[in-house]
Parts: C-alpha cells; sequence; structure tokens
C-alpha cells in the first residue's frame, strides 16, 4: 500500500488530525477528551500519513521543545511500516527545524523498545490519565533513520 505523508499545521489540518485523534484515544482507548487536546496543538508540527484512497491513518506531533506525541494510528494500519515512516517524518522535521534533542512519553512496555532506538530514559516514572509512563530522549544526531524506501 502506497502512503502519502505530509508535514501539516493545525490551522489547515485540524479537522483531519481530530477526527483522527478522536477515534483512536477517546472512541477506542476512552481517554478523557481534555487529556487528548490541549494548547500546544496550535504551535506544534504535525505529521499526517493517509492511504493511498487519501483517508488519514496515521498522525504524530512535535513540539517546538522536541516532545514527540499524540501517535494516533487506525487499528488495521497498526504495524511496522506505518510506525516507521511516521517516526521517519517526525525526526526528519525536528532535524529541519533544528530541533536537537527529541522526547517520547511511552508506556512502560515500549521502554525497552525506544532504547533500541537510541532514546535513554528521563526522569522518574509518572502517570498520565491513569496509565504509568516513562519520559525518554534522544539527540536526532543519533537516532538511526532506517531505509523507508524499501517498504510500501
Amino acid at each position: 500500500m502506497a502512503f502519502q505523508v505530509e508535514n501539516v499545521d493545525w490551522v489547515s489540518g485540524k479537522n483531519r488530525l481530530t477526527q483522527l485523534r478522536e477515534r483512536v484515544f477517546i472512541l477506542e482507548w476512552r481517554l478523557p477528551r481534555e487529556a487528548e487536546f490541549d494548547e500546544r496543538d496550535a504551535n506544534a508540527f504535525h505529521i499526517l500519513i493517509s492511504n493511498d484512497k487519501r483517508e488519514p491513518i496515521a498522525t504524530g506531533r512535535l513540539t517546538r521543545d522536541g516532545e514527540i506525541g499524540r501517535i494516533a494510528v487506525k487499528q488495521e494500519h497498526r504495524d511496522q511500516a506505518v510506525y516507521q515512516k511516521l517516526f521517519n517524518a517526525l525526526i526528519g522535521l525536528a532535524k529541519i527545524e533544528q530541533v536537537p534533542t527529541v522526547s517520547v512519553s511511552c508506556d512502560l512496555e515500549g521502554v525497552e523498545h525506544h532504547r533500541q532506538l537510541g532514546f535513554k530514559p528521563s526522569g522518574p516514572v509518572f502517570m498520565e490519565a491513569g496509565i504509568p509512563r516513562q519520559r525518554m530522549a534522544c539527540s536526532v544526531n543519533n537516532f538511526p533513520l532506517p531505509d523507508v524506501t524499501k517498504m510500501h
């Protein structure tokens, strides 16, 4: 399947970004709406991935201070290729915008996966929307970007 990767701002992409994030976080994961949308959306960089029918299937945001988050992927598209394209686009955007370090907040089960990507724990475990999480950070220059040209 061919994907279209777009860098969108909040103003022009708000409807598509909101619909996708609501579907994943609010309807599927049952997180409170007020925990999903915040004032940082307006100034953040957003990536939107669409399928070959131009339907949004994945999104993520990069804040100006380097936090990667709000990763929402439709359930039927949760595979390594989509996540890799999304992270590559976000890291590439961080490099373009000269954001030296990126951070993520992941569930504790995701800590080892993020370590393998070059992230290191940063600070103590904390609770977010009732879920224990760990903040992790990585220099964008140390982030291994795989060759995505071989992916669908």
